[in-house]
């Protein structure tokens, strides 16, 4: 009997053999498709509320701006947002089941696809009740069974924690990297620090840091207010000693373009939080081509990408 299953799991070892074929199967079809992919960002946060989503789908659509290929998945599978954010509001139907089996994503825009369990509701505001195997599973089919072609990114929303999903994440795709968001105050930030543990555990490497809701600008008078005071992502960062991203004033306008599904931090327009962003998504960007250089110069010695070799 496989190790996958138990007496009590399966009727016979025929079918715990069929559930094995399935699952390597499945494994190819994750292989195949994550090898298409070149840098895999998982967007994770110890704490609800720290903008997360926000983060996710400004930083996929800054990247998809800039000319690449981008891929936005969300795995917060009880909470999913992204779909309003965007406002997507398209159905997947049986019919568009492509002829090699697999699924066909979202398309926002020419450089950007998404993926969100929304998709597949028929009614968007049903519950999702489910327990850790049905989550994992839905995980692995958002991989494994969407055509998401070749990509440069793939930014992944989790929800807050570290539980099923972006361990989930971790186990599966073994080269993804965690973006790891906070706000200011010590209370965020002792739950970050276990999401920096985390990543030590499951030997995740962290792209940084981001410091969401980092001061409130003054439209009136451009003075900044520390609602939340200021500067704590950064010291943890430098204390874990990872990559300080930036941070991100808060703006009454990024709520306004999350409810009307029109995102504001990747916006034009000129603003204290926009250009904010726009410096996480360039530091994102530099921390990602500055690991790929590092890494082609060490090939075949063991300077770990210090010499020149």
């Amino acid at each position: 009997m496989s190790s996958s299953c138990n007496s009590q799991s399966c009727d016979s070892s025929s079918s715990c053999g069929s559930q094995d074929a399935a699952m390597a199967q499945q494994d190819m079809a994750i292989n195949s498709s994550l090898g298409k992919i070149k840098h895999k960002i998982l967007v994770m946060s110890g704490k609800g509320g720290v903008g997360k989503s926000t983060v996710s789908v400004n930083l996929a659509l800054g990247l998809a701006r800039k000319g690449y290929k981008v891929g936005l998945m969300d795995v917060d599978l009880h909470g999913p947002d992204i779909c309003r954010m965007l406002n997507l509001t398209q159905k997947l139907h049986d019919e568009e089941i492509e002829k090699n089996g697999l699924l066909p994503p979202m398309i926002y825009n020419d450089n950007l696809k998404v993926i969100s369990l929304e998709y597949m509701m028929e009614n968007r505001d049903d519950a999702i009740i489910w327990r850790g195997p049905l989550k994992i599973q839905a995980i692995r089919q958002f991989i494994a069974d969407l055509d998401w072609g070749e990509l440069d990114y793939l930014i992944i929303d989790a929800p807050p924690g570290t539980g099923d999903e972006p361990l989930t994440v971790a186990q599966t795709i073994k080269d993804s990297e965690a973006l790891v968001v906070t706000t200011p105050q010590e209370v965020s930030l002792a739950d970050v620090r276990k999401s920096l543990n985390f990543c030590q555990h499951v030997k995740m490497e962290v792209v940084g840091m981001v410091e969401n809701m980092s001061g409130f600008v003054c439209p009136h008078c451009g003075k900044t207010i520390e609602i939340f005071k200021t500067g704590g992502g950064e010291k943890t960062a430098a204390d874990y000693k990872v990559r300080f991203l930036g941070r991100v004033p808060i703006d009454p306008k990024v709520v306004e373009a999350g409810d009307s599904g029109k995102p504001y931090l990747s916006s034009d327009e000129d603003t204290p939080a926009t250009r904010a962003f726009a410096e996480v998504v360039n530091n994102v960007e530099d921390a990602l081509k500055n690991k790929v250089s590092l890494n082609v110069a060490g090939a075949g010695c063991d300077c770990g990408g210090t010499c020149s070799c």
